[in-house]
């Protein structure tokens, strides 16, 4: 588990859970388990922690894990209702999700996600599924590759660059992060390469793992897990991610204005607990650079 970050803002994030001895909680994003391992030491033999995680790595973490109150789902979090019926649970009292890709995963060459080393084009978090990066820079056409982009990625040339990903593809086949870098380099603002770079590969990333429509039918399925007044604890690294999350918080939806009621009364079933979202304090900063962009956000279950 030391390859792994250490957990973002643990204090504030189980502080949020407000944690029952004998209640039933949920951590989502289980990766090298150092949330659940805290949250663990609140739970009694009466209570319950679910870790999920779709990852072959995160299994072999959870393991190492032998609370008996523990159980590891290998499974992405938009599955969440299906296989917490399978185990006989229908209401739980606090879910928390720490979002987007471990340090692990970004310092495994092997899995793709990162621009410093040279690897397959993969990306995925669940490497059984079939599409990885290679089959989306190699086979999508100009008009998804350009949608990608400029949506997934927010890249401000997104449709020249993806008119020049299929030019270059026509030549040969991009097989490595290095031969799709030398495809793009010259599309990248002078001085703000690096940048670019992590904009174009968070836009395929997200688009090989769904990870944004993932997210949407978590945060529904939450909020018809939890109880009244249960918890829902999320970290957001981008503003695609913040934003939605925000949203559904907020209005009970992801788009356009909350809905009300005859009597002017909000319809939506969380109530947020954190005016802004909460960051992370200087010195966690300082020493875990992955805490710089996490945003948290807590909200109560009405």
């Amino acid at each position: 588990m030391s390859e792994y970050h250490n957990p973002v803002m643990l204090r504030e994030c189980v502080e949020g859970l407000d944690i029952k001895s004998d209640g039933i909680y949920i951590d989502v994003t289980f990766g090298g388990g150092g949330h659940s391992q805290e949250i663990l030491k609140h739970i009694g033999t009466d209570g319950r922690l679910f870790g999920f995680d779709q990852d072959d790595d995160a299994r072999a973490n959870a393991d190492q894990i032998e609370h008996r109150s523990f159980t590891f789902v290998q499974s992405n979090f938009r599955y969440l209702k299906k296989y917490l019926r399978l185990h006989g649970v229908t209401q739980v009292d606090g879910i928390l999700a720490d979002l987007g890709v471990s340090s692990h995963q970004f310092n495994t060459p092997g899995r793709g996600f990162s621009t410093r080393f040279d690897g397959p084009l993969d990306m995925r978090m669940d490497t059984s599924q079939a599409i990885s990066a290679k089959e989306v820079i190699n086979e999508y056409d100009e008009k998804a590759l350009h949608k990608t982009l400029g949506q997934y990625g927010e890249v401000k040339n997104a449709k020249t660059l993806a008119a020049a990903i299929v030019t270059a593809r026509g030549q040969r086949p991009m097989e490595t992060i290095g031969e799709f870098l030398d495809a793009i380099r010259k599309f990248a603002p002078r001085g703000r390469e690096n940048k670019y770079f992590a904009q174009v590969f968070q836009a395929i990333r997200i688009e090989v793992n769904e990870e944004l429509k993932a997210l949407e039918e978590f945060l529904v399925q939450s909020a018809e897990v939890l109880k009244e007044n249960g918890k829902l604890v999320i970290m957001s690294y981008h503003s695609l991610e913040d934003r939605m999350v925000k949203n559904y918080i907020n209005k009970g939806k992801f788009y356009g204005e909350v809905e009300k009621d005859l009597y002017g009364n909000q319809i939506k079933p969380l109530q947020a607990l954190t005016r802004k979202p909460i960051v992370a304090s200087d010195n966690e900063i300082n020493e875990n650079n992955r805490a710089r962009s996490a945003k948290l956000r807590i909200a109560e279950k009405i």
